[in-house]
């Protein structure tokens, strides 16, 4: 029977909730649990499709195709693996269920009810994942406890526990441990509220892991475990860094997993945490190696840093494994013309230019094409940037003067066409076969076929793939149907654009192939 780690969060949002839950699920996958994660969000959106970079930042896309909120993307990244829709549960989606079964009949006439028929979808949700091979299922629950949308899940995880036994549930609660300068204290107080909200819905914490900008001293300890009633060395500390993929090993040191493991009854075995040891130790090294490179993002959402969360860990990994420090210089593609644009790529090493949906920013992402493929600057260009870098080319060096993308016009030589009916969008892992002899399959190791996830409603028209390929750029990698998803142009030092978006796979240590290759060309351009 598998085990439940539910993560609630007090005091404050933006606690790092995620982190914690993808760190604790690490340290239990290196004793050789199988373990999965789920964040529980409390919005009544059915998915983070329509939510807007600036509101939640980046749309992160499972291999399956689920359109998810960014923290699934720490979780894969911090876990080492891949999750799937069910990983993501929102109050958009149980509602929906829930009226959808009310209107089938289904609760045959009965007065639907927040208790018992919202919180049994809520775990209906949340079991459903006992029946993979997971030993232990780690759920975040969204939100701030107090806030009056997340009542029905704490509602239910409190039932779960009854359900399915005391032994089988750990109750971990996520704080907030302010210091006050002026008088050079530590306040527990906002925790020990924050416990007394949990307790008043019925749930008593077992672990309460402490963000602080300073070490909690053991009066503080003391203090919270008589008044939070939590044994002392299951207050944890969680100093605020940086270094994300640090804090596996920083809650480690403080024996998260073992007094985890002890509420679930399990075995607390040696940790093998080698991997994530050596992949921190060389991140750290970057820093005096005296080897950097600065990289331009251009995208239409610079101003918010999360909506290309995947794409900068991406740069990070890649600069690791290349044993250099990447610097990214945040580019707003409004802000790029074909007159400044060596002004503001004069310094940088390399180009990406990103996704993204909608015509403001566009002709800035085409001058930045412009630019990198005349001055050969190595460049990355991902989605929307593939499509700016295909227009860009047919005017510029194939004088199709009127090429356009069909997600913007209706009319010209559209060399970008919808990828189906209506507002039809590839979404997840699908194939991409690569060419013989070209640099992309050389980067992917010369693989025949690669897998990599896609968010897109616009791809490269085939029609148009012999005039495009007329002269010096050349497609080299075609999806199962036969239409264009990679080009590059010969002879440049790196100048690739693919329709797919291959931040979504980058892990700390396996970097994405066209991110590791990209910072080699780009240090090398220096």
């Amino acid at each position: 029977m598998a085990k439940y780690v539910f993560i609630t969060g007090g005091v404050v949002s933006g606690l790092g909730k995620g982190i914690t839950a993808g760190a604790l699920g690490a340290l239990l996958k290196a004793r050789g649990y199988k373990v999965t994660l789920q964040k529980i969000d409390p919005y009544f959106n059915v998915d983070s499709s329509n939510l807007s970079p600036y509101q939640h930042g980046e749309v992160f896309v499972t291999g399956d195709g689920a359109e998810t909120d960014l923290v699934i993307g720490h979780y894969e990244r911090l876990l080492g693996e891949n999750l799937f829709s069910h990983s993501e549960v929102t109050s958009g989606q149980i509602y929906s269920s829930v009226i959808a079964k009310e209107r089938q009949g289904e609760y045959d006439g009965g007065t639907v009810q927040v208790v018992p028929h919202i919180t049994d979808e809520i775990k209906s949700k949340i079991t459903a994942l006992s029946a993979g091979e997971s030993d232990i299922i780690i759920t975040e629950i969204g939100g701030t406890v107090g806030d009056i949308e997340c009542h029905p899940f704490l509602e239910a995880i409190r039932q779960l526990r009854s359900e399915v036994g005391r032994a089988n549930v750990a109750y971990v609660h996520v704080t907030l441990l302010p210091y006050i300068e002026s008088s050079g204290e530590q306040k527990t107080k906002p925790t020990q509220h924050s416990v007394k909200e949990l307790q008043n819905v019925g749930i008593q914490p077992d672990i309460i892991v402490c963000r602080s900008e300073y070490p909690i001293g053991d009066g503080s300890k003391k203090k919270l475990s008589l008044f939070c009633n939590v044994s002392q060395d299951c207050i944890i500390q969680d100093l605020t860094t940086e270094k994300l993929y640090s804090v596996p090993l920083m809650l480690e040191q403080e024996g998260f997993a073992k007094v985890v493991l002890r509420r679930l009854h399990l075995e607390d075995k040696t940790p093998d945490l080698k991997k994530q040891t050596e992949f921190c130790e060389k991140s750290e090294a970057l820093a005096d190696c005296g080897k950097s490179v600065k990289i331009a993002v251009v995208g239409k959402y610079v101003e918010k840093h999360d909506a290309y969360v995947s794409l900068s860990q991406a740069l990070f990994f890649g600069g690791v494994n290349n044993g250099v420090k990447v610097d990214i210089k945040w580019v707003s593609s409004e802000s790029v013309t074909q007159t400044n644009a060596k002004k503001l790529f004069g310094d940088v090493g390399g180009i990406v230019i990103p996704s993204g949906f909608g015509e403001r920013g566009f002709d800035g992402k085409i001058a930045a094409a412009t630019y990198a493929r005349k001055n050969d600057i190595p460049c990355l260009m991902i989605g929307m940037g593939a499509q700016a870098g295909i227009v860009e080319y047919a005017k510029n060096e194939l004088n199709i003067t009127d090429a356009a993308d069909a997600e913007f016009s209706s009319a010209g030589s559209l060399v970008i066409d919808k990828f189906g009916s209506g507002l039809t969008c590839k979404k997840g892992e699908h194939k991409t076969l690569l060419v013989n002899g070209s640099m992309l399959k050389n980067i992917y190791g010369g693989a025949d076929v690669i897998c990599e996830r896609h968010r897109h409603k616009y791809q490269i028209n085939k029609d148009y793939k012999d005039a495009l390929s007329a002269k010096e750029l050349k497609f080299t990698g075609f999806s199962e149907h036969g239409t264009p998803e990679a080009f590059e142009i010969q002879g440049k030092k790196f100048y690739v654009g693919v329709i797919f978006q291959p931040e979504f796979t980058a892990r700390p240590s396996r970097p994405a192939p066209l991110f590791d290759a990209l910072i080699s060309a780009a240090y090398k351009n220096l």
